[in-house]
Parts: C-alpha cells; sequence; structure tokens
C-alpha cells in the first residue's frame, strides 16, 4: 500500500530540487518580411522582453535563436534548425507567442512530441502556457489551430491580390531575384557576368548538350550559382524554361510582357522548349512572337 506521507513528502522534495535548479533557456524569435512591412514586428522588442522573463525567474539564456524575414508556416529556418540540433543545451523552449515558433498546427504537433521525448518543456510567454498539464495542451492546441487559420486566410488573400496584379498587367509577383539579373530599385537589372552564362547555357543546350553535360560543365569551370553554390539539373532546366530571360514575367498561368531587358531572343526561346519536348521532357509554354504590354498569349507547340 502507498505511503501517503511519504508520497508528500517525495512530492514536496522533488518540488524543492526543481526550484533549485537553474532552467537553461532557448530563446527563440522570428519576424516574417510580410510582418516586417505590414506590422512592423520589432526582433529587439521581441528579444528584449524574453530576456528580462528569463531574469525575472532565475533562469540561464542558454541561447538566442533569430529569424529575420522567415515564414512561420515553414520549418527549414536556420536559426530553428540550430535550435533543435542543440537541443542538449537546454532545458525549455521560450518564445514570447506561440505563432512566432509556428503557424501550421501539423508542424507544431510534430515539434511538441519532438519536445516531450526529449524531457524538454515549451514556455509563451505571453499566454502563459503549462505544457506539463492536460488543460494547457488543450488549449495551446486550440490557439495554434487559430494561428494557422489566420495564416491561411492571409495567404489566400495574398494570392487573390497576385492573381489580380497578373491579370491587369503583371509586374513582378514575389519570386527569388533570377540567376542573370539583380533586383534594385524594383527594377530587374541585368548581372552581365551571370547573363553570359545564361546565354552559354542556351547556346550549349542547342548545341545538343544535355542538361546534365551542361551541369558538368558549368562545375567543371567553377561557375558559383547565385547562393555561391553547385550547380543542378534542375537549376539549368529552370533557366530553359523561364520567360524572362526573353523579357517576360511567368506567374502561375499568366505570362506578361515586362518592361526589363531581355538576355534571349523569344526565337532561342522558343526554339529551346521545342528541344525539350523532342528529348521527351516537358517544356514550357511557347510565346507568341509579338511586343505587347498586354497579357501574352501562349501556345502549345
Amino acid at each position: 500500500m502507498v505511503n501517503i506521507t511519504n508520497l508528500f513528502k517525495f512530492t514536496i522534495a522533488c518540488k524543492c530540487w526543481m526550484d533549485a535548479q537553474a532552467i537553461r533557456a532557448a530563446i527563440y524569435t522570428r519576424v516574417s518580411t510580410e510582418e516586417q512591412a505590414k506590422e512592423g514586428f520589432s526582433l529587439d522588442a521581441q528579444l528584449d522582453k524574453l530576456r528580462s522573463y528569463c531574469k525575472a525567474r532565475d533562469w540561464i539564456v542558454a541561447g538566442e535563436y533569430v529569424d529575420d524575414g522567415y515564414s512561420g508556416r515553414k520549418t527549414k529556418r536556420p536559426a530553428y534548425m540550430k535550435m533543435l540540433e542543440e537541443m542538449a543545451k537546454w532545458d525549455a523552449l521560450l518564445v514570447i507567442k506561440m505563432d512566432r515558433i509556428h503557424r501550421n498546427q501539423k508542424n507544431f504537433m510534430f515539434m511538441m512530441e519532438h519536445l516531450n521525448k526529449n524531457k524538454k518543456e515549451f514556455v509563451s510567454m505571453s499566454e502563459s502556457f503549462d505544457t506539463s498539464t492536460a488543460i494547457g495542451r488543450f488549449v495551446m492546441n486550440i490557439i495554434q489551430g487559430i494561428a494557422q487559420l489566420e495564416s491561411e486566410q492571409i495567404g489566400e488573400r495574398v494570392y487573390i491580390g497576385m492573381e489580380q496584379k497578373a491579370k491587369i498587367n503583371g509586374g513582378v509577383l514575389g519570386f527569388n531575384i533570377p540567376y542573370g539579373y539583380d533586383y534594385m530599385d524594383g527594377k530587374l537589372n541585368i548581372n552581365q557576368n551571370e547573363a553570359l552564362v545564361i546565354k552559354n547555357i542556351y547556346s550549349w543546350y542547342l548545341d545538343l548538350k544535355s542538361m546534365g553535360e551542361i551541369v558538368t560543365m558549368l562545375n567543371d569551370a567553377k561557375v558559383p550559382t547565385k547562393n555561391q553554390g553547385l550547380w543542378a539539373k534542375k537549376m539549368v532546366s529552370t533557366i530553359l524554361k523561364n520567360p524572362i530571360y526573353c523579357g517576360y514575367l511567368h506567374w502561375e498561368k499568366y505570362v506578361n510582357k515586362s518592361d526589363h531587358e531581355p538576355i534571349i531572343p523569344v526565337q532561342s526561346f522558343n526554339t529551346v522548349q521545342g528541344f525539350i519536348a523532342d528529348r521527351g521532357g516537358k517544356p514550357a509554354d511557347f510565346l507568341a512572337e509579338e511586343a505587347s504590354n498586354q497579357l501574352l498569349s501562349v501556345y502549345r507547340r
């Protein structure tokens, strides 16, 4: 039979031991590009509040992990991944709000499961959640679901706005800066060194070199990618199918004439698409060879 008195003494002893231990906290802050522009979230302000919280509770700041300009819907964030890799260095993950760590409920639940397996706590300063209780976990799931709903609704509104812009007149619609160009003052400007590589890629492909051979040629010549990395077939394929290099912008099913300077003639682009199709690949839409500022008509060969 369980001795209630001894159990009570053991519980008190455990609590005193836990209180005596210095909790090592991993501070995580994040802000996306959209939040910076629209809502003025400050990473410095988040860090200051979290440091003060740790000081008030006599916690040790074991590490500060900051993701600047990353969406909470993705898990591939450098600071976030580093924090999980260094899990042995901390006891509790501290954020200012739950949506700073994740805006996707599934990703959040995976993280919580990972934390529980490693006996780590999760603390949201603003919401004051205790993940050690069933009600705390339940309420946290509800809040996380609301955050995901809000994120998805924002994504839907952004998509509708971008589609409307693409229908009317195109313009730059939220893509990574393409190889061959620099983006300054709201405009795409040719990067002369990279443009020469673009011309070579098209020329080599028209000379019947395969995409794999082109990759080998570029890497052997130590030509860096936009991110200073190695070339891959996917990168070459994207370049060969992107109408941006002949003066057009492509978003979803819309292709619009742009005012940026082309690197490749439309005729060469269309010829390349024909070669891709002849080799059993899936080409991009062919471009109608016409100068127009209106929505460009496209056709399949």
